[in-house]
């Protein structure tokens, strides 16, 4: 098809038009909110380099939940930032432990929203690494059974699905068998299949307080270089039992994104980070840009790469442009 014969202007002449060939479109279903939760009462602290966004106590990170529900944001993740850690990160799989608390207020509160939980020991380990530190490196091995017990916990409390984030070679597996053992063979797995040692972490490791007191996590995250080493981790954990596919980072890896599409018929999940969302508010405060309109653009593009479901802390703005609209 040549010019003047074709005229693909004659597909864009109107908003109706546009709407009736348009081949991805973002909803609220396509969109999962994460939230952090710290202890006490009645707090809503904001995190300075995420606008919009707070630590909440348990009865605010309800409120917040039943605001998503009512925003029809099927589901929330939970990130928790306890008031004390050590070295085995005990509060990660403790049954009072702070997401334990609030997956149970949640799920008695809030009738309609999925309550997904982050399975790591970062935030709750005096070292801010993912597993356990012996002289100095982190020991794979040890870590898994303590990764096992707090998606374990978090099952017991009525989380509806656990997201192993922590890179620990074989945790997938480990974390399965035991959840099947305990009686949750009906909780699935979302896994961080390729999570990348990424700059864009930044604003997160601020608001969850769970940047590492010495090194980096190179050894356990995956070089920002590697392609088929993204195929290799996620068919490992596939293997193991994983029902969600996660990339993380998600703009800067949209290739890999597609790439797992591509490959895997498993739902895939991409997480629109922390500090992709901080450039997009930074730079809608100076005045640079359309906020909104780069927002919508960039979980498009996400979806359009090959996501099913997009984590994302613009969810609650999107959710809201999106009302009543087809």
């Amino acid at each position: 098809m040549q010019f003047p014969d074709y005229r693909p202007r004659r597909l864009r002449a109107s908003t109706m038009f546009r709407r009736m060939i348009r081949e991805t479109v973002l909803t609220p279903d396509d969109l999962i909110l994460p939230l952090f939760v710290v202890g006490g009462k009645n707090v809503k602290n904001p995190i300075p380099s995420m606008p919009g966004h707070y630590r909440f106590s348990v009865d605010n990170v309800v409120s917040a939940a039943r605001e998503a529900r009512d925003l029809s944001i099927p589901a929330i993740m939970l990130f928790g930032v306890p008031e004390k850690k050590d070295p085995l990160g005990t509060q990660a799989y403790a049954k009072d432990g702070i997401v334990q608390k609030a997956v149970r207020s949640i799920k008695e509160k809030v009738d309609g929203i999925a309550v997904i939980t982050d399975v790591c020991l970062c935030q709750y380990t005096d070292h801010g690494h993912c597993g356990i530190v012996d002289k100095g490196e982190i020991d794979n091995d040890a870590s898994l059974d303590l990764l096992a017990r707090t998606a374990v916990s978090h099952a017991t409390a009525g989380a509806d699905m656990v997201a192993p984030s922590d890179m620990m070679d074989g945790r997938i597996g480990i974390i399965r068998e035991l959840l099947d053992e305990e009686g949750y063979a009906r909780i699935p797995i979302m896994s961080y299949a390729a999570k990348y040692c990424s700059a864009y972490y930044g604003p997160f490791r601020e608001a969850a307080q769970s940047a590492p007191q010495f090194g980096d996590r190179r050894t356990y995250q995956m070089d920002p270089g590697n392609a088929i080493e993204a195929i290799r981790e996620t068919a490992l954990d596939v293997e193991e039992g994983a029902d969600i596919i996660m990339v993380k980072p998600a703009l800067p890896y949209l290739d890999i994104v597609y790439r797992i599409r591509e490959e895997f018929d498993l739902p895939v999940a991409a997480y629109n980070v922390s500090g992709e969302y901080a450039m997009v508010k930074a730079a809608e405060k100076m005045g640079w840009i359309d906020g909104e309109k780069v927002m919508m653009e960039t979980l498009t593009s996400i979806k359009r790469a090959g996501a099913d479901m997009i984590l994302t802390y613009f969810a609650m703005d999107a959710a809201k442009g999106l009302r009543g609209k087809g």
